[in-house]
């Protein structure tokens, strides 16, 4: 694994609360992209809010976006913990041994940001994305 990500979700607040990190922090946002710039159908109320952002200061790092529509998220469970992958096989094997006692949030798949990507909960409750960039 080349590192471990966090990743903070938010009920339509991301953009505000990148700007908060932003006074609080310094630093930097970085590919924000609305769900109405992406390449699949949403909710015409969900066009300005956030798909994914990263925000970084130094050494910290980490990436934002809100929820889709409908799928609300509760403050305090909010976050998840991406594993940029190294190789295919890595995220396969790490895919099928966290969804064995897991529970499988979102099918491994390749997606239109140019990567593999799943998401899984594990045993515990903890969610983990699983990113492996393919281009």
């Amino acid at each position: 694994m080349k590192q471990t990500i966090p990743y903070l979700v938010f009920n339509g607040q991301a953009k505000e609360a990148l700007e908060y990190y932003k006074d609080i922090f310094g630093g930097e946002v970085t590919d924000l992209q609305t769900f109405g710039e992406a390449d699949f159908p949403t909710p015409p109320e969900a066009d300005e809010m956030v798909l994914h952002a990263r925000f970084k200061k130094g050494d910290l790092f980490f990436m934002v976006s809100d929820t889709f529509p409908g799928q609300e998220v509760e403050r305090g469970t909010n976050i998840s913990l991406t594993l940029e992958m190294e190789s295919e096989e890595q995220i396969q094997s790490l895919y099928e041994k966290l969804s064995e006692k897991g529970k499988v949030a979102m099918e491994l798949q390749d997606m239109f940001w140019g990567a593999k990507y799943a998401k899984v909960v594990d045993a515990y409750g903890f969610t983990w994305d699983l990113n492996y960039p393919t281009e």
